[in-house]
Parts: structure tokens; sequence; C-alpha cells
């Protein structure tokens, strides 16, 4: 089979790869990381410019490609400069208001699009896990829209978004997939509260408070109550986006530790020629190489119409990924020595980037679980 990428995507593929590393370096990332903001807008705005943002989109929809191999080489690339610009949450956030929204909504897909504003996914509630079905937010129908109550959990990007994709239940128990509805939600809407923090990884989140917030009928995203398949489509996009970007991750941790075996002497030789570091290094390689072939097969099913066959190839990746990441990053750190911890070295960043990955969106237990469930299904 040919797994080549067609010509525009090895452009778009070059051309960001080429801006994250010259314009992208560690210290302007680290500087990004730890701002009080969490990301730059001006960069935002520049990746916009590159079609970055677009290119997660289809034509249709006011963007330039929107194929699941299109996500993954714009996150593989993001994930080569560990960006924490708020690109997974546009990416879902706009998915859902592509496939469900009104010309009204689509609007706020066009400012996505443009990086004029920033959008945030707000799910996960403090007892739900990785459980896109366990809601206790509630919004209740009143005769000018809904009021809305409850609270959601580490938002990414929270803080400072300019528009929420919430998940609450306007039906059924606190556990079914039945009755959830999702809405579109101005951040400065009063008795909505955030509660900032920063991330090990680098960037923010935040915890949301919903206190009687009003909105109106033009803020429910789809039909009510039947907001839970639109919810799985979207976060499945994400799914794949982190998992290209932990592939991306993964080649940088690669190289640098190849450079440094290289370069490292004991005994008066490098210590790339000892078999044993020879023998780790090259399952690094293998299980790297596994990791790709799962983002591939994830990229050509994301938007498969079988829930089923879409649904486990996605877990799939992710449970390789999360397995894989974590052997990447351990065996990385390992294989530099104590110098592998230290704070000022990249490649303590991207091992914690890596293991983060596995506990966004759900685990590799999480998955594992989704993909035996599925199949007996």
């Amino acid at each position: 089979m040919n797994f080549e990428h067609t010509e525009d995507r090895r452009m778009l593929s070059d051309m960001l790869r080429r801006f994250v590393s010259e314009q992208y370096g560690f210290a302007t990332r680290e500087r990004h990381a730890q701002s009080p903001q969490g990301y730059s807008v001006d960069f935002w705005r520049r990746y916009a410019e590159l079609g970055a943002i677009g290119a997660l989109f289809a034509e249709a929809d006011g963007g330039l490609g929107g194929a699941g191999f299109d996500i993954s080489i714009v996150f593989e690339a993001l994930g080569r400069g560990l960006v924490v610009e708020p690109f997974l949450d546009a990416l879902m956030v706009g998915s859902a208001i592509a496939a469900a929204g009104t010309p009204a909504q689509r609007e706020a897909l066009d400012g996505l699009i443009a990086g004029a504003i920033t959008a945030a996914l707000a799910y996960a509630e403090p007892e739900s896990g990785y459980d896109l079905a366990h809601v206790r937010t509630r919004a209740e129908g009143t005769a000018d829209g809904w009021v809305l109550n409850g609270a959601k959990a580490v938002v990414s990007a929270g803080e400072h978004a300019d528009l929420l994709l919430v998940s609450a239940r306007t039906a059924g128990a606190d556990d079914s997939e039945a009755g959830i509805s999702l809405f579109l939600v101005s951040a400065d809407s009063p008795g909505l509260s955030a509660r900032g923090y920063g991330l090990i990884d680098g960037g923010r989140a935040a915890e949301l408070t919903f206190s009687n917030v009003k909105l109106g009928p033009e803020s429910l995203l789809g039909p009510a109550g039947e907001g839970y398949a639109l919810l799985e489509r979207a976060t499945g996009r994400g799914i794949l986006a982190l998992c290209a970007e932990a592939v991306g991750a993964m080649d940088c941790a690669r190289d640098a530790t190849l450079e440094y075996l290289r370069t490292r002497r004991q005994f008066g030789t490098p210590i790339g020629s000892f078999q044993a570091l020879q023998h780790r290094m090259a399952d690094v390689l293998l299980e790297i190489e596994q990791a790709r072939s799962a983002v591939i097969n994830a990229a050509a099913a994301v938007d498969h119409p079988d829930r089923a066959i879409r649904e486990r190839a996605l877990s799939a990746a992710k449970f390789t990924i999360g397995r894989i990441g974590t052997l990447v990053a351990e065996e990385s750190i390992q294989l530099h020595g104590g110098i592998g911890m230290t704070w000022e070295l990249p490649l303590a960043h991207y091992a914690k980037r890596l293991v983060m990955i596995d506990h966004q969106l759900g685990d590799e237990d999480h998955h594992l679980r989704r993909y035996i469930a599925l199949g007996q299904a």
C-alpha cells in the first residue's frame, strides 16, 4: 500500500515543520507555556495565516482540508515543537459546529479558522473520569431559552477561551448517553466563573462553574438530548490529533537520544557503541514505527460511517500511543542518564508531554476496555 501523502499535504507538513523549527524554538515555547495566558495570541494568529487551523476543516466549512490525514500531519508538526497554542480544542469545537451548527453558529467557526477567537471543550466533570456520558451539569428549559448549572473540570485553555462548548444534561440519568445536549457559551456570560491553573506539561487549564447561566435558544448546538453522538465524533478527531502529536514528539525524543548516544563518551568511546544500549534503542525505533502505523490506521478510519470500525481504530491508536509514549519517555531519559531529568533539556519536556497525552481523552486502560466493548457489541 502507498502511504505517501499528497503533494499539498507534503507541502503543508514541510512548511509547518520549518516554521516550528525556525520560529518556535524551545525558549519561545517555554515563554508561551509559562505565561499567564498559557499560549501566545500572536502565534495563534500566525498559525492561522499559515493555514494550519484551516487545514483541520473541510473546504465546505471554510477550511483547506479536514480529512484524517490533514489532521495528522498538522498535529505531528505541532508535536515536534511541543506547541501549546489551543489547536486541539479548536479542532473539537470546530468539528462539532461544522457538523451541526446553524448559519449563525458557523460564524464562530469562521473566527476559529481565522485565528480571531479561541474555543474550549468543557465536557469532563469532577467525577466523570473519561466517560463522555457521565454528565451531571444540568440545562433547564425556560421560556427564553435555557438555564445552565453545574461544573466542568480540567478545561484546557478554558480560562481565556472566547467560546465554550459545554455538555449538559437536559434529560435522563447522570450516566445515560441519551439526554445530553451541547451548548455554545460565551466566556463572558454572567454566572460563569473560572479558576485557572498551570499544567505540568505547559499551558493552562481551568475549573469552570456555571451558576444559573442564562442562555438563549440559539446556544443549543444540534437537537436537544442528542448531543452524545456529536460529542463522540468531535472527541474522536481530538484523539487522532493527540496520537499524531505524540508521534511528532516521539520522533524528536528519538533524534535527541540518538545524538546523545553518538556524542557522549565513556571509556574513550561513544556510548552508542555499547551493544546493550543499541538493543534498547532498536526496540524504541520499532515501537515508534508501530505507533506511526496506528495513527495512519486511525486517520484512515476517523470519518468512517460505521461507528464500530471508526471508534475501534481510534481506541486502538490511543491505547498504542499511551503504551509506546510512556516507553519512549522512560527509555529516552534513562539512556540520557541523570541529565535527562534536567529542566533545561528539551527532552525532559517531551517526556512529560508524552506521558500526559496518555491521560487526555482517555488513557490506555480506558481505551483497551473500550476497544473490547466495541468488539463485543
